[in-house]
């Protein structure tokens, strides 16, 4: 139920999870706008400056709130985020479970540093999504980060692969695509864990290197493997990935796995691996593991045409030191960049002005076109690296311990997941299988979301006694807000 204003709109949290029908258009929303409106209409003259006034009154700057309020009821995220922790301690008010949660939020909202959380700890929505009346200090959430455990990382992990194997199983995908790929994740601190290795933007700086496995269907993060700065890509790959491929196939035994690396995973180990395993891959080859590479694509005069930019040839072909072939593609693509200075020739790469090389080497059978292009698509994840670290702030280590930044690095992953899931509980399918393994919804941002529709003012009130949230009656937010809520399933 709502009622409808001239300048506002009332939500009623309470009958808002009992809303089951559409929403009849207003008479605002049918009135035809006009083509013109009179100058008098338009302009106004504003130059004293409002009087500032501080009260205590029942204010939220986060109204969109409510859509995560319904959402997390509706998935059990309380009760489920508690088995992840050991019981409460005798003495302590907060349980880490709902601490855990507030860093969730927090990220939701945009905060980066714990110590943001001073700019809504008064907030109304806030305290009842926790389901507090007092939030937690700074100096508590850092207190429960560091005194987080391995026990807890590894639930939270669980949990985190749990509600992205769970929407795979909803709609039953015949290929799961995984991409596997590290994100440096820099800091000033000496914290637990971290080292100095290899950072293209801060170079000395100590680092962690934790290796992810995103799902391209979904864009979501499945797993992670936290590691050291000093360590090589591959370092606990092997093990890292045969671990994600069960997982998916205990959800979905029938779904055809493919996955996609870049040349720091190639190794005849792994490739073997995924071929017991009857994965599909293509990963890319390093030129600098086999001298023929070079001579190969020197010597080679007929490329076959993908188009206009791209030619290609392939072979049948392994290394001395490997038991079996593979097929081998060697991709030439027009290269749009300015040749300046000086030609300098590498030894294992080849040269040719005007074109780029690469070689994949895959136990694909579709057509080389295919092949490039399903390899390609693994551009999207660097999308995903670039999202977590703009807008659910991965990049930002907060203690010092190990397993606390661990915690957070979670919490920003489940901000990230949870609201690819939202959108894919409240909005249809817009895309098929493509080449590139697109995602199969068109996802909003977390910074587009956090914009247009959790930062919105609005007052909680109860007039007779009935707990009302009144929000600005802008058409845009009210058609979309109320669709969104609708939409959430009353118990996922």
């Amino acid at each position: 139920k709502y009622s409808s204003q001239s300048h506002d709109f009332v939500l009623d949290i309470m009958d808002l999870l009992a809303y089951t029908s559409g929403v009849p258009p207003s008479k605002a929303q049918n009135k035809e706008v006009p083509m013109k409106y009179p100058r008098s209409q338009v302009r106004s003259k504003a130059h004293a400056l409002p009087e500032l006034r501080f009260e205590d009154q029942a204010l939220t700057s986060f109204a969109g709130l409510v859509i995560f309020q319904k959402f997390f009821t509706s998935i059990d995220l309380k009760s489920r985020l508690r088995r992840c922790f050991e019981p409460r301690r005798p003495g302590k008010v907060f349980h880490p479970a709902t601490v855990f949660l507030q860093l969730i939020v927090h990220l939701l909202l945009g905060f980066r540093e714990l110590q943001d959380g001073r700019y809504y700890r008064d907030d109304p929505l806030v305290q009842r999504l926790l389901g507090l009346r007092r939030l937690p200090t700074v100096a508590t959430v850092s207190r429960v980060l560091k005194q987080a455990t391995a026990q807890s990382v590894d639930a939270l992990r669980g949990f985190l692969r749990e509600r992205v194997l769970d929407g795979l199983r909803t709609f039953q995908p015949t290929r799961v695509t995984l991409d596997f790929d590290g994100s440096v994740l820099s800091t000033q601190r000496r914290a637990e864990g971290t080292a100095v290795g290899f950072n293209k933007k801060k170079k000395g700086a100590r680092s962690y290197y934790p290796l992810f496995c995103t799902i391209a269907q979904t864009g979501q993060v499945l797993d992670f493997l936290f590691r050291p700065g000093n360590v090589h890509d591959s370092h606990g790959a092997e093990a890292f990935i045969l671990a994600c491929i069960e997982a998916v196939r205990a959800v979905l035994p029938n779904a055809q796995i493919e996955i996609r690396m870049d040349s720091a995973f190639f190794s005849d180990a792994i490739i073997t691996t995924l071929t017991r395993q009857g994965v599909e891959f293509t990963i890319s080859v390093p030129f600098e593991r086999f001298v023929e590479l070079k001579s190969m694509i020197e010597q080679r005069r007929r490329w076959r045409r993908v188009d206009d930019e791209t030619h290609y040839f392939e072979t049948s072909w392994k290394p001395q030191c490997w038991d079996r072939r593979f097929r081998f593609v060697f991709i030439r693509t027009r290269a749009k960049k300015q040749q300046k200075g000086p030609i300098q020739l590498d030894l294992f790469v080849p040269h040719e002005y005007g074109y780029e090389f690469k070689v994949i080497v895959t136990n694909k059978t579709v057509r080389a076109k295919r092949v490039a292009a399903f390899h390609e698509g693994r551009g999207s994840q660097e999308g995903v690296f670039a999202e977590l670290k703009s807008h659910c702030h991965l990049d930002y280590v907060p203690v010092r311990t190990l397993y606390g930044n661990q915690t957070y690095l979670l919490a920003g992953l489940f901000a990230y997941n949870l609201t690819k899931e939202l959108q894919m509980q409240t909005a249809p399918r817009t895309r098929g299988t493509t080449a590139k393994r697109t995602c199969l919804w068109v996802f909003e941002k977390v910074g587009t979301l956090r914009q247009t529709l959790l930062h919105r003012a609005g007052r909680l009130s109860r007039p007779q006694g009935l707990l009302t949230l009144t929000i600005s009656a802008n058409a845009w937010v009210k058609t979309r807000l109320l669709h969104i809520l609708n939409q959430i399933p009353a118990n996922a």
